[in-house]
């Protein structure tokens, strides 16, 4: 548990003798009689080394229900009704049969790197796995998380003839869901499953608490390998959707100035994520499927595959994986074996654009030798006009304006070697 609210639980409660479960039923049962007990509602019983001691009763139904019907194959939603129609308990105690094991887990909007706060806004997209699994959620893509309800998104509750089998499959329902647009506990729970002591039935209260300290939580990390698969993915979508001049590049294994290794010579696109960033290039598409993808200096070769609905089959590197991927508008959403990510996506010619009209800055895409310079200080130029050329690769490039204004600096002159990013000139917007 987490600040005193259950996330995993199980039934039949683990390392319990079945003698003293039967006791621990039979005195449940007396206390319903002995009240007069009418519904559904739930005995607490605190166990110890010295016996077992009455705590309370709930009288509701409780989140976990659904772990007591997967082990006794009676649906008490419908018993609670039947009780109140009147028709009294269907099932005598001495009926209840046992069958193998289940667990649940609890997916709230929350972030457990924050002290599990709660996560708010909009659910970009949401998928649960459809075998081997019973999910109880209210949310859909699109709906809004807000900060005026409880923050539990889906509780996913796995049935099995073994205790660890029943957590195996509960893991494995866990990666198989996809919720984006919210930070959830997702990875924290399948973090949490594999713990020695979840595995060993060994975990008390506290457990949470003394384990968090040491572990990495929030956003997984990502490498080059990660960003690679997302900015193929990208790509995928710019060549699906016929946007920009991507589907011809793609179509044909020509490219006029890569370098040696196929890479085109400018990045394609700027990625953002956890207060860093990348400059993305790509080589062309090769009969394979596959791709070599430039993630700043590093190279890394891919090829994704569709496997249906947002599940893709990634081979990075010649390691095989099964990833999800969702983007919605420039927000770029992947699950891999390291967890959930987030991206944000800008082609990179919108992105030094819309960084040189902040900031004023005029800078060299890559590094090359100037041909021209058009302006001086003081000078005064309009949005899109040309203040000097590039020439890098064989290729020219015009170094354009971003907004309107007076030439504060320039740092250039023609016949000089710029750097990448090299600021070549200064505007003062109007």
């Amino acid at each position: 548990q987490r600040r005193h609210q259950k996330i995993i639980e199980e039934a039949p409660a683990a390392k319990l003798a079945a003698a003293l479960r039967e006791r621990m039923a039979a005195d449940a049962v007396r206390l319903g009689e002995r009240l007069r007990y009418r519904g559904v509602g739930t005995v607490e019983f605190i166990v110890g080394a010295d016996g077992y001691h009455f705590l309370e009763v709930n009288p509701r139904l409780q989140v976990e229900h659904p772990v007591t019907e997967m082990v006794t194959g009676l649906d008490i939603v419908e018993i609670m009704l039947r009780i109140a129609a009147g028709e009294g308990i269907p099932i005598g105690q001495g009926e209840v049969r046992m069958n193998g094991h289940a667990a649940e887990a609890r997916i709230y909007a929350e972030d457990p790197a924050a002290g599990f706060l709660p996560s708010t806004g909009r659910l970009a997209h949401v998928r649960f796995p459809q075998d081997g699994v019973r999910v109880e959620t209210g949310i859909e893509t699109g709906m809004e998380i807000t900060p005026f309800y409880d923050p539990m998104l889906a509780k996913l509750i796995t049935h099995a003839p073994t205790r660890d089998q029943a957590l195996d499959r509960l893991k494995l329902a866990l990666e198989g869901t996809a919720i984006f647009g919210v930070t959830t506990n997702r990875d924290f729970l399948a973090r949490l499953i594999d713990l020695p002591q979840t595995r060993a039935a060994t975990f008390h209260t506290r457990l949470i608490d003394e384990q968090i300290d040491g572990w990495t939580l929030g956003e997984a990390r990502h490498d080059a390998q990660t960003l690679a698969v997302a900015a193929y993915y990208w790509l995928f979508r710019q060549r699906r959707a016929g946007k920009g001049p991507w589907s011809g590049w793609l179509a044909s294994g020509w490219q006029m100035s890569a370098g040696d290794d196929g890479l085109a010579p400018i990045p394609s696109l700027h990625v953002e994520a956890g207060g860093g960033s990348a400059e993305i290039r790509f080589a062309p598409l090769q009969r394979d499927g596959g791709m070599l993808v430039g993630v700043n200096d590093e190279r890394v070769r891919v090829t994704l595959s569709p496997a249906g609905d947002d599940c893709f089959i990634a081979i990075v590197d010649s390691r095989r994986e099964t990833v999800r991927l969702h983007q919605e508008g420039d927000m770029l959403y992947l699950h891999d074996r390291r967890g959930s990510h987030a991206f944000k996506t800008v082609p990179y010619l919108s992105y030094i654009s819309a960084a040189a009209e902040a900031s004023g800055e005029l800078k060299a895409p890559m590094m090359g030798l100037i041909l021209k310079v058009y302006v001086a200080p003081g000078d005064r130029v309009e949005k899109g006009g040309v203040v000097a050329v590039l020439e890098s690769m064989k290729m020219e490039m015009r170094i354009v304006a971003e907004c309107a204004g007076t030439i504060t600096a320039v740092n250039c002159q023609a016949g000089q070697i710029v750097e990448r990013f090299a600021v070549v000139a200064v505007v003062t917007p109007d």
